[in-house]
């Protein structure tokens, strides 16, 4: 079993971030930022101008892979920085590799929550399906508010993005390849 000094310094900003998101249903950006910028230094003087490049394509990366959700208002400011922080550790190949397994601890998350909420989940699919149609049909998000638009209980992706992440680096650092991406990158 090999770990480097990115898995323990990822996992301890997965730890605390998923502390926080828990606790306060935020991710707060003296915990993500420092680590970003550690992860860019740390690459930087581990392979130089590559590492730097390396890190800035991975925080790219992450972000990218998020902004969509939050532009639409699915996620938090805090989850995006949160996966370009790690993204700025992982690089694009591992982030892509870690997302795949975010994804799937979310969407077990997600079904979890609406399992266990499902009275405040009465009409949530409709009114989904009605916003995608308006979507595709007035080409931008107009959101519609239904007499179920009341507050529904809040996914902390914080928690789907540490899992996710730790559970990829675990896998990794036991030998297990991924070679999901190996034909875009």
């Amino acid at each position: 079993m090999q770990a480097s000094w990115t898995h323990y310094l990822v996992g301890s900003l997965l730890v605390m971030c998923a502390v926080a998101d828990a606790r306060a249903n935020r991710i707060p950006n003296i915990i993500t930022v420092p680590f970003a910028a550690l992860a860019l230094l740390l690459h930087s003087f581990d392979k130089g101008l590559n590492g730097f490049f390396f890190s800035i394509a991975g925080m790219a990366t992450g972000i990218g892979l998020l902004v969509i959700f939050y532009s639409m208002g699915g996620m938090g400011a805090g989850d995006v920085k949160l996966m370009g922080a790690v993204g700025s550790f992982l690089g694009v190949k591992g982030t892509l590799e870690a997302f795949v397994f975010c994804a799937f601890a979310g969407g077990i998350y997600s079904l979890a929550m609406i399992l266990i909420y499902r009275d405040e989940f009465k009409g949530f699919f409709s009114e989904s399906l009605q916003i995608l149609i308006s979507m595709v049909l007035l080409k931008q998000y107009v959101p519609i508010h239904t007499e179920s638009s009341r507050q529904k209980p809040r996914l902390k992706y914080g928690l789907a993005i540490a899992f996710g992440t730790i559970t990829y680096l675990l896998l990794e650092s036991c030998g297990i390849k991924f070679s999901m991406f190996k034909f875009f990158i």
